[in-house]
């Protein structure tokens, strides 16, 4: 598989260096080795979620209860949980750290996956969710702490774009 297991297991490490201790996911094909992570993990507690905007449910009820989260989505789930985020998330103000696999950016190889690319960002923009595209190993942990500091401290959704540079080996 040409997902990148050190880059994932360094995505992870970040996202427990600031005190993740919940994340909700489908299954995706450039989060597996993320997934495994959480999933192996008995400090972890990993939602596996049948659509992705019961993740934001799942995040604001781990909010309330204390507990940081994050949901692990690709931007085609971001697309389909945008009700749930300005619906729930913006109007109660919910800290929400979503790190996102940007299918159908530069080198996309799956035609069904471009239209999302061409939209993410747009549709991030137009919500005001502030985000950062994710794409080398040396920004990952400080740019992880910068989102998680942020939506804890905006109470609003952030969102990390992962790329392919970062998230393959080829």
């Amino acid at each position: 598989m040409p997902v990148s297991a050190s880059n994932s297991k360094l995505i992870y490490d970040a996202l427990k260096e600031c005190d993740i201790r919940l994340m909700s996911a489908l299954p995706e094909t450039w989060l597996v080795h993320l997934i495994r992570l959480a999933d192996e993990d008995p400090k972890m507690i990993l939602v596996r979620l049948a659509k992705e905007e019961e993740g934001i449910g799942i995040s604001a009820g781990a909010h309330f209860a204390g507990v940081k989260s994050a949901m692990l989505m690709q931007n085609h789930g971001f697309l389909a949980s945008i009700n749930g985020i300005v619906s729930f998330a913006h109007l109660y103000k919910i800290p929400l750290l979503m790190l996102i696999s940007y299918r159908g950016s530069l080198g996309e190889r799956d035609p069904w996956q471009t239209q999302g690319g061409n939209v993410t960002e747009p549709l991030l923009q137009a919500l005001r969710i502030p985000y950062f595209v994710l794409d080398a190993m040396d920004s990952v942990r400080k740019r992880i702490r910068q989102a998680q500091t942020l939506a804890e401290s905006s109470l609003q959704p952030v969102a990390l774009l992962l790329t392919r540079d970062l998230m393959w080996e080829e």
